[in-house]
């Protein structure tokens, strides 16, 4: 698991390959990620935004953002936590993902941004 704390807001991860949806002679390879996002501050605050980097190893890297994660902008109370699953496509089986969270203090309208920590996904196969 990977982890970042960024202005007391953790941001953990954990991936997996999908074999079973995965078909690496046509190039498709899926990979699933877990993000836990809680917030270790005394602020109550809420996740706005997205922005991924995305990096396939032989390919083009792409970018992705919009409005809050898989069509949630989560609140969280100083103490809880929020947790989803989404899932990333590459063509050549390795590749790494990182991005930012927009999330926005309640209190005062701060905004600021999380770090999503820089991640791999790496399909077993590739490993030899």
């Amino acid at each position: 698991m990977i982890a970042e704390i960024t202005q007391g807001v953790k941001v953990s991860v954990e991936t997996e390959y999908q074999s079973s949806y995965s078909n690496p002679s046509q190039y498709h390879f899926v990979f699933t990620y877990r993000i836990t996002i809680e917030n270790q501050s005394e602020f109550t605050v809420q996740l706005l935004r997205r922005h991924w980097y995305i990096h396939d190893a032989a390919f083009e890297a792409r970018e992705v953002e919009g409005d809050g994660v898989v069509g949630q902008q989560p609140v969280l109370e100083p103490g809880q936590s929020h947790q989803y699953v989404s899932g990333c496509n590459l063509k050549s089986g390795i590749g790494k993902m990182a991005g930012s969270y927009l999330m926005e203090r309640i209190m005062d309208g701060t905004t600021f941004n999380v770090v999503i920590p820089e991640f791999m996904m790496i399909a077993p196969m590739r490993l030899n």
